[in-house]
């Protein structure tokens, strides 16, 4: 039985105010297009399927279609929601959806009951874990209000319920954060203090836990992996390869995992420079087509920055100004050098250079010393 492991859909983003539809769109299809070439059997989803928890008609739509055509190949689908879907909407007609092999878990009184696939004698028992926010299950399941807790006391009660059964594999899916692996700026926060993070012994005694929320792809421990989301969604996944895992189960268990990339996604660059080298230099023009972040280093903020860089490159999603910091500057920090001040116009160099991150030029010295000059002689004269 081949499984690929997903997560993060996040259907219904945008970037920085732009549609990721078509994009998304299109990277769907290769998904269809990975589960034939890849023989995949069944397909996992680790929550945040939607990204708002009352999706867009077109967003729906787009599922919708997904859905339809990995039923017609005969693919299996468990979706578990995620901190970002509604769970009432995203499980409507759940019973009537499982008949179609299409399993959505998103209700907190049945994670116990697995999902329960076969192929070729091969058994494995999927546990879907929805979302479980701990301010509104920790009463009800008599713990701690903590994702710890609440994520502990949740597995305790599937363990127990896999060791009644007979199977030859089996896979827990949860949408949370694991201390220890690495996150990124476009997880909605769930972490705070470090309160909210679980530690991966949680997931012990099961043969492979397929998780969600973090937007990397990334290796826990050898049976604790999170498959990332399906598009960087900030500059900080700019180097991210998007994708998933397929798994390989056989009577033995799982045999294997390898990663599978994507090949649609978003081109992100993060650009650093002055301004007349970003608009003019040859190096840059394979960044026209990019959603660049850029950061000028120009001394001085020069006018009509954002326009004149539009010009090169299609979409700049975001733009700094900070200039590049003398040597003096970056030995020192402003504390120290006001400390060590003997005379205003050290006083006034020092301030300028912690603003500016640049030194004064010998004008700028020259009239700054004129003023406190012409300041002296009018206290001495009062």
């Amino acid at each position: 039985m081949r499984i690929l492991h997903t997560s993060d859909w996040h259907l219904g983003r945008s970037f920085h105010g732009l549609s990721l539809h078509d994009i998304t769109e299109d990277l769907l299809a290769e998904l269809i297009e990975t589960v034939k070439e890849e023989e995949i059997d069944v397909l996992l989803v680790s929550g945040d399927v939607y990204d708002q928890a009352q999706p867009r008609t077109e967003t729906v739509s787009l599922l919708s279609k997904t859905l339809e055509e990995l039923g017609e190949l005969g693919v299996r689908v468990v979706l578990s929601s995620g901190n970002h879907d509604s769970a009432i909407r995203l499980g409507f007609a759940a019973q009537l959806l499982a008949r179609s092999g299409v399993y959505l878990a998103t209700s907190p009184q049945n994670f116990t009951e697995p999902v329960l696939l076969e192929k070729d004698g091969v058994r494995v028992s999927v546990y879907a874990l929805p979302y479980l926010e701990p301010r509104a299950r920790a009463a009800e399941f008599g713990v701690a209000a903590s994702h710890a807790a609440v994520l502990g006391y949740a597995t305790e009660q599937v363990r127990a319920d896999l060791h009644k059964r007979t199977v030859d594999a089996s896979i827990v899916m949860a949408h949370c954060f694991v201390s220890g692996a690495a996150n990124s700026d476009s997880e909605r926060d769930i972490n705070v203090g470090g309160i909210e993070t679980v530690g991966a012994e949680v997931f012990e005694g099961f043969d492979y836990a397929a998780l969600g929320h973090l937007h990397g792809r990334q290796k826990v421990t050898e049976t604790v992996r999170y498959s990332g989301s399906l598009l960087a969604y900030s500059f900080s996944e700019e180097n991210h390869r998007k994708g998933g895992w397929i798994l390989e189960v056989d009577s033995s268990g799982v045999r294997s995992v390898t990663e599978h990339s994507w090949k649609t996604g978003l081109h992100l660059k993060t650009l650093r420079g002055k301004l007349s080298d970003l608009v003019t230099e040859p190096a840059y023009e394979r960044f026209r087509d990019s959603i660049c972040r850029i950061y000028l280093t120009d001394p001085v903020r020069p006018l009509g920055a954002l326009e004149k860089l539009r010009e090169r490159f299609s979409t700049v999603a975001e733009l700094y100004f900070e200039p590049e910091r003398s040597e003096r500057a970056e030995n020192k920090n402003y504390s120290e050098r006001l400390k060590e001040a003997k005379s205003p116009l050290e006083v006034s160099r020092d301030f300028y250079e912690h603003v500016r991150g640049a030194a004064l030029t010998e004008k700028e010295s020259d009239f700054i010393e004129g003023v406190v000059d012409r300041a002296r002689a009018d206290e001495v004269s009062a």
